[in-house]
């Protein structure tokens, strides 16, 4: 009996991590999905003058899409860490699903604002879940992977929305109510399948009480906190300035339009491949090392770009490994995150970190816009994108080099 006991265990604790993974990869999918698919349909609401939408108003709800997030990115990390992993995604993904399904349903640009606005709470508060439940599954030593190859879901969803969005046309309801439809459907496997983080429980056991944000704030955690807060914010802004503004600003280069929007898709498979390549890095070498080596790799191939190229093979390379430094530098900051911080206040931190982040997200898209209205977008806009790069890196540079937190991880100190 005890023999098939034991060999009974390894299998559920392995039928328990395979949900795990798939569950956090999928919501984080959902996300990408969401995030992409205002953008995708605006031209279609601005030609059929959907509810009488004008440039203005679609810019609005795009932008309050975004606060929505920031607001529930920051919400909800003191949530997790005081009611459980578990609860807060599965409820974060059931709310953004929601409202995500009424949205065809508005009557009035406000109410199609409002509704953008609150579904945004649920979405922002699902990475920054699905990440801390990744990397508290994960052994200490591949806590990177886990981040990054979460990740991966993010342009996989954003691949998706794009695909659907060529096929439905000017029918985009359809988009709303397929990704309304899956994440109810997510959040009933979640129910049945996901578990609860074993750190978040232990921690629970062993501190019984509520830690609270201003933990951020204290002396042993100010100084990472800022240098993470920094460089979240940076990381994002080039992260949504890049996608928002690349087939722009390679256009105003000289370069013809179908081309411009190839790039766009390799600065994404590029992000693909420098989200798992990185993740392998910073488990072997360091986090906090490789974080600044793909930010300073950044700032060379964004100043890169700053330059006219004849050869087509050339700047499809450069933008390709641009994709692989930018976005994973973005998201190495948030394993540092993971390993930095123990587990009774690892989500907030992580929820801190991609609230703050998503401040970087609006700013980015609309300083390289004022750039472009300027006419100066090329090489302007590269050089911007060059110096923020630069700032993120010295951002990482004043973080503590230990990947652990002043405190060890709860319940599993030597």
């Amino acid at each position: 009996m005890t023999s098939v006991i034991s060999s009974e265990a390894p299998d559920r604790a392995g039928r328990s991590n395979a949900w795990t993974v798939v569950l956090c990869w999928t919501t984080v999918m959902l996300e990408g999905y969401d995030l992409v698919v205002l953008g995708a349909i605006i031209p279609t609401l601005l030609k059929t003058h959907h509810l009488g939408m004008t440039a203005g108003d679609a810019t609005t709800i795009a932008t309050l899409s975004l606060v929505g997030v920031a607001i529930g990115a920051v919400s909800v990390g003191p949530l997790a860490d005081r009611l459980g992993r578990r609860r807060l995604l599965i409820g974060s993904v059931v709310l953004f699903s929601v409202f995500t399904l009424v949205v065809p349903l508005a009557d009035s640009v406000g109410m199609f604002a409002a509704l953008r606005l609150i579904a945004g709470l649920g979405l922002g508060a699902c990475m920054p879940v699905s990440l801390t439940i990744m990397s508290e599954h994960m052994p200490a030593d591949r806590r990177a992977r886990a981040s990054t190859l979460t990740m991966t879901g993010y342009h996989t969803g954003a691949v998706i929305t794009s695909l659907l969005a060529l096929q439905v046309t000017d029918n985009w309801q359809v988009l709303f109510y397929v990704l309304g439809i899956a994440g109810l459907g997510v959040a009933v496997i979640q129910w049945f399948r996901l578990p609860e983080s074993e750190a978040f429980v232990r921690a629970k056991e062993k501190t019984g009480q509520r830690v609270p944000f201003t933990e951020l704030l204290k002396p042993a955690y100010l100084r990472a906190g800022i240098g993470i807060w920094v460089a979240s914010f940076m990381g994002l802004l080039l992260v949504y300035g890049l996608n928002t503004w690349l087939p722009k600003l390679m256009n105003d280069a000289g370069y013809p339009v179908p081309a411009a929007v190839t790039q766009l898709l390799v600065l994404n498979v590029g992000g693909v491949a420098g989200l798992i390549v990185g993740g392998l890095v910073a488990d072997r070498r360091g986090i906090k090392g490789t974080t600044l080596g793909w930010f300073g790799a950044a700032v060379l191939m964004l100043a890169c770009l700053s330059v006219k190229m004849d050869s087509d093979l050339l700047l499809n390379v450069v933008i390709f490994f641009t994709g692989v430094f930018v976005f994973s530098a973005q998201v190495l900051v948030y394993a540092y995150v993971t390993n930095f911080y123990p587990a009774d206040i690892r989500s907030t931190a992580l929820g801190s970190a991609s609230g703050i982040g998503r401040i970087g997200s609006i700013v980015g898209p609309s300083i390289t816009g004022a750039l472009v209205a300027s006419g100066i977008g090329h090489p302007w806009g590269f050089y911007f994108f060059a110096a923020v790069a630069v700032l993120g890196f010295l951002a990482v540079l004043t973080l503590p080099r230990t990947a652990r937190g002043p405190r060890e991880e709860l319940g599993t100190a030597a």
